[in-house]
């Protein structure tokens, strides 16, 4: 069974959605889903243990050895992501049951199950991957079925955010399969490990040059990074509350560790980060998404619309990690890829019931909900304080890592930008705090009809993750030793 343990998680889910497409009834499509998600997930869990035993994990696809054949390659990285993506798609999916079912017409539910299935099969697949072409393979399988399930509500907008997530996530997509195709042209393979070892040998052609600035492009627009953010607004606000949970706790942190994968394994440290000027780079964009998605959510009437433009601000947070080309930096932009999954899960989980009980999300529908949603505001305010970084919390030590790796490389004026980046982001939770709890309650007539708390099952899971909040606050082993230890494997022997 180890032998076969790397392609577990991708293999149960990808099978499982056309065995859920069988099933007529929605009820007997969410249990099945819910019970897939968790064994994918138990999966998961055994490889990132068996890859601290035993290091790199290696499953050659219908016996054909690498590079020749595709090849599912473990290491620290891909398993510290499988284990988070695996998670939070268990999680959504067991609290998911009363938003679908108010939010996804009926004939639509069934379906519904089985595009997300899908999409978290490609969102696992693109981890566990050691070979480019198929990387892109599930990056459409993926793309494909989340446009399908932002389409899937009953707001007709929807279909217009979709549209647009479409076509920009289209043009990355090229981007990238343009920059692959180069590399397979250079080398002759699309094996990453051996790519790695090849590369270096023409890796000052101008095709080499092209192919990395294609890839890097495209996988951008993946992760919505500053200025190639304009579709994720979009598309979380429209998406039915479940899928926005689902998109902003995964999707983008897979492209961040496609990013790093090409910039550091594929094309390899002295190539990416010292041959060309991406360290530039990468901290402007990351410091100019992290105040103008903050400035904007700021003045944002809709709460939700609000916490999209949050997480462009979060991604540029992840991507000054990795501009800083180190191990300290690599290691927080890590720490803060898992931490702000746990974050955005437990905000978007928490409107998902707000939107449930309230029917929207903006501010003036939201007045006094402390008072009549306490459990389910509290949480909203836990992920918010995390967001922030208040110590205590999960983002506490997101920003404390980072914060610490720029100060290792004297960048004041960095570590200035990042303090004062989380004092924006103070300013719209306090205003979340103030609508919440200190504007007068609503009258009942101008509200849907009996705002009372979440659903159990909802309730139950959106605890948990805000608990997580504090546990990974507290006990910080797992991101941290993960993150570090893939840091290391990844630039130790190059950086010191």
């Amino acid at each position: 069974m180890l032998s076969q343990l790397p392609l577990l998680p991708v293999l149960l889910p990808l099978l499982g959605a056309p065995a859920c497409a069988l099933l007529r009834r929605p009820l007997a499509a969410w249990v099945f889903s819910c019970a897939v998600s968790v064994l994918a997930l138990a999966a998961a869990i055994a490889l990132l243990a068996a890859t601290w035993q035993q290091g790199v994990l290696s499953y050659a696809l219908g016996g054909w050895a690498a590079p020749w054949g595709i090849e599912y390659r473990i290491d620290l990285l891909n398993a510290l992501v499988l284990l988070l993506v695996s998670a939070m798609g268990a999680a959504v999916l067991l609290g998911a049951r009363a938003s679908v079912w108010r939010e996804i017409p009926e004939h639509k539910r069934t379906l519904f199950f089985v595009a997300y299935l899908l999409c978290l099969a490609g969102l696992l697949g693109i981890a566990a991957t050691g070979d480019a072409f198929n990387l892109f393979v599930f990056l459409e399988i993926s793309s494909l079925a989340t446009y399908a399930l932002v389409a899937t509500g009953r707001d007709r907008r929807a279909l217009v955010a979709a549209y647009n997530y479409l076509v920009m996530g289209t043009i990355g997509a090229t981007f990238i399969l343009i920059g692959i195709g180069f590399v397979y042209m250079l080398t002759g393979t699309l094996n990453m490990a051996d790519l790695a070892q090849r590369l270096p040998a023409v890796g000052q052609s101008r095709t080499a040059f092209a192919a990395y600035a294609f890839i890097v492009v495209g996988v951008c627009l993946k992760l919505a990074l500053f200025p190639l953010h304009l579709w994720l607004p979009g598309a979380y606000t429209r998406a039915p509350s479940i899928v926005t949970v689902f998109l902003a706790a995964t999707a983008t942190k897979v492209a961040l560790y496609v990013l790093i994968r090409f910039s550091f394994t594929v094309f390899q440290v002295e190539y990416s980060i010292l041959a060309l000027p991406l360290e530039t780079v990468f901290v402007v964009l990351g410091v100019v998404a992290v105040f103008a998605g903050s400035l904007v959510a700021v003045f944002e009437p809709d709460l939700k619309r609000g916490l999209a433009y949050s997480s462009v601000a979060q991604v540029g947070y992840m991507v000054i990690g990795v501009g800083l080309g180190t191990v300290a930096g690599l290691q927080a932009s890590l720490i803060h890829l898992f931490n702000h999954a746990i974050m955005k899960g437990t905000l978007f989980m928490a409107l998902a019931a707000v939107v449930l009980r309230l029917g929207g999300s903006t501010y003036a529908q939201m007045q006094g909900v402390g008072r009549s949603m306490p459990i389910t505001t509290a949480c909203l305010l836990l992920g918010g304080l995390s967001l922030i970084g208040v110590p205590g919390t999960a983002g506490f030590i997101s920003k404390w890592y980072l914060v610490t790796a720029a100060a290792d490389r004297e960048q004041w004026l960095l570590v200035l930008l990042i303090l004062a980046g989380s004092l924006l982001t103070a300013v719209y939770i306090w205003r979340l705090v103030e609508t919440a709890y200190l504007a007068p309650r609503q009258s009942p007539a101008s509200i849907a009809p009996r705002a009372l708390e979440a659903p159990a099952g909802l309730l139950a899971v959106l605890v948990v993750l805000a608990l997580a909040n504090i546990y990974f606050g507290l006990d910080t082993r797992l991101p941290v030793q993960t993150a570090g230890g893939a840091a290391n494997g990844l630039l130790a022997a190059v950086l010191p």
